[in-house]
């Protein structure tokens, strides 16, 4: 049985101890040097933005980082005491020339939910987005607002 030209270029490849196998060398720069450059900048997902979470005696206030987005590609919902924040962008260009076409697309999305405490006055959360930022402000409930300190008469 004859080995085809290619099968032995490559079991040779293989046959150096020291050096990795034509296979492996190439789900190496596949795998590293292509993902984090050029794969790297195309728009493949979105990781969960980063949230910071405020609280003052009025309300607690979420800033959650999502900058390039529209107000309109947001959507918060509050239900039984569970607020979702979450996203979608679907994006798609075209280029055109006489000699080829080029077409991009990409889609994004993400999803918070946040378990509310029982102090939260859930008819009244609002939300704006403002350069960047999305603010959900969560206004405390009257009864759960702490109250300045008193003095008690003794009698």
């Amino acid at each position: 049985m004859t080995i085809p030209k290619k099968e032995k270029s490559l079991k040779r490849t293989r046959e150096f101890g020291t050096f990795p196998s034509l296979s492996t060398w190439f789900d190496d720069i596949v795998g590293n040097e292509l993902t984090s450059g050029f794969l790297g900048n195309f728009n493949t997902g979105m990781t969960l933005p980063a949230v910071n979470i405020k609280e003052n005696e009025e309300a607690f206030i979420l800033e959650i980082a999502v900058p390039g987005m529209k107000k309109s590609d947001f959507n918060v919902d509050v239900d039984n005491k569970v607020l979702t924040i979450s996203a979608e962008i679907e994006e798609s260009k075209e280029h055109m020339e006489e000699v080829y076409t080029r077409r991009e697309f990409g889609y994004s999305s993400f999803k918070r939910t946040f378990t509310l405490p029982d102090t939260v006055e859930l008819d009244s959360i609002s939300a704006t987005y403002t350069e960047g930022i999305l603010n959900v402000l969560l206004p405390k409930r009257e009864d759960a607002k702490q109250k300045p300190p008193r003095t008690i008469k003794i009698s």
